[in-house]
């Protein structure tokens, strides 16, 4: 991929589409766990030309929205749910750890800092609440998301997973490491103009293609890649790309479609509205994701749900209006190839790189 770039600087963003920093319409749909009541709110995906304001605005906005199942898994047998439910995880958590302050709050539960009694170190934990499985798939959800992390354990972009434990109210999920930097989402809005030089976006959407291969080799979608999804291993500019929130990702046999619709709404890829995706709506999702980073726009934008999805299925990005015209060809080249309609004549990630 990184021949695909040049170090052309981009240049000034105009045009009909809103800039990244406009208020954007945030849709997080088709969450499996939904049906059980998981903490519903999810990061503004783009914020406004006072992205501080926006957040604080819309922090009662995310948590009133609501997330929709489409699932066609069905779990078989009887499957306890509920405080009943046991994963046969660790149960010494609170021997080992002290939560500290909250992090953030998502779809599937609330991350906190944790600190590690025997020494004092510093731990991200995601806690779920029992009690909010009230479905058997909530706990099918638990255990994948689990599975995936373990799979992808010692990946360099993968948030490093360390542990799951549980206790009869919750379900802990451990990272030995705390991303301290921050999520791409504030590192974007940083950028003057909000945007990237061709040659820093080729480090980092090279970073998110490492993570959707790798997972595409182990027989899964991530199904999420957005942003807010990956987060910065320290401040520093030079600093690796971490992924994160794997609680929609979900495996796939060779062949075979995923009937349910998730994703967030601007990054979400024709295929999936059509109930009929695979792996190659990751790689939609980060070719949107690198379209952003090189002129600071959506390629695909509208105030409402149903607007952006029209744009989505029918309407082709803009490779006219400034800054386009200034960026190397081969990086176009790039990103059309990543945001073909057919998924069949996507590139694969692996390709991409």
């Amino acid at each position: 991929m990184g021949s695909c770039f040049s170090t052309t600087k981009v240049s000034g963003a105009n045009g009909n589409a809103p800039s990244i920093t406009t208020t954007a319409v945030n849709f997080h749909f088709g969450n499996r766990r939904a049906a059980a009541s998981k903490p519903g709110a999810t990061k503004q995906e783009v914020p406004p030309n006072n992205p501080q304001k926006t957040r604080e605005t819309n922090k009662a906005q995310k948590q009133s929205q609501q997330n929709i199942k489409n699932s066609s898994k069905k779990p078989t047998g009887v499957i306890p749910c509920g405080k009943r439910t046991d994963f046969g995880y660790d149960k010494d958590f609170d021997k080992r750890y002290t939560i500290g302050k909250l992090l953030g709050h998502g779809q599937f539960g609330y991350t906190y800092v944790a600190i590690d009694k025997s020494n004092g170190d510093r731990v991200a934990v995601k806690r779920i609440e029992k009690n909010k499985m009230v479905l058997p798939i909530a706990v099918e959800d638990v255990k994948r998301e689990v599975k995936i992390l373990k799979a992808l354990a010692g990946h360099e972009n993968v948030v490093h997973f360390y542990n799951a434990f549980e206790d009869d109210s919750y379900v802990y999920l451990l990272w030995s490491k705390l991303c301290e930097g921050g999520e791409l989402l504030d590192r974007i809005l940083s950028k003057k103009d909000s945007r990237y030089t061709e040659k820093d976006a080729a480090i980092v959407v090279r970073q998110m293609l490492k993570v959707a291969a790798e997972c595409h080799l182990h027989g899964f979608v991530h199904r999420d890649m957005k942003p807010e999804n990956f987060l910065f291993k320290s401040p520093k500019e030079d600093s690796p790309l971490k992924a994160t929130d794997f609680g929609l990702s979900d495996f796939i046999r060779p062949g075979k479609k995923f009937q349910d619709i998730v994703g967030s709404a601007y990054y979400v890829a024709p295929e999936v509205l059509k109930r009929k995706s695979g792996p190659e709506s990751d790689v939609w999702s980060i070719g949107v994701i690198t379209y952003i980073l090189l002129c600071g726009r959506r390629p695909f934008w509208d105030k409402t749900e149903d607007g952006i999805f029209k744009e989505v299925l029918r309407n082709k990005p803009d490779f006219r209006r400034k800054p386009w015209p200034g960026i190397s060809n081969p990086a176009k080249d790039f990103v059309k190839k990543l945001l073909m309609k057919d998924p069949r004549a996507r590139l694969t990630a692996a390709q991409a790189l």
